[in-house]
């Protein structure tokens, strides 16, 4: 991607860490512990978005890289999911989750642009414009 060095230099990227940290602050009180699993899941689901979107950037590739974001798209629905038992089990609710809940649209909806950006055909930057090839 053009002008990003690092990974933890994208938005989508810091979005998903914070979607992490959420995650784990929510998961961290007492009625969680009823289910281990569960919070162990929806914990690894967190990571996983925020993993995905650093390893594929890190392959320096377009077509890895949304590969990547896919996997990492796929594990921002899982936290939304893992939510709706959290709730469904009354372990929380929904206006404790409300943070956590928009935050994984949040990053789901940006993960689903940077896709729709990298699959877009870039003009060769080193060519004259002027010159049609």
């Amino acid at each position: 991607m053009s002008g990003v060095q690092e990974f933890e230099n994208l938005e989508v990227w810091q979005r998903a860490r914070e979607l992490t940290a959420v995650v784990y602050e929510l998961t961290s009180g007492p009625e969680w512990y009823r289910d281990r699993g569960l919070r162990e899941q929806i914990r690894r689901a967190a990571v996983s978005a925020m993993s995905n979107i650093a390893e594929g950037f890190e392959r320096r590739g377009d077509v890895e890289f949304a590969r990547f974001l896919s996997i990492a798209k796929g594990s921002a629905g899982e936290v939304r999911s893992q939510f709706y038992v959290a709730l469904d089990q009354g372990y929380t609710t929904k206006q404790s989750l409300a943070r956590g809940f928009g935050l994984a649209k949040e990053v789901s909806r940006m993960i689903a642009g940077l896709a729709r950006y990298l699959a877009t055909p870039k003009q060769d930057t080193n060519a004259d414009p002027g010159i049609s090839t």
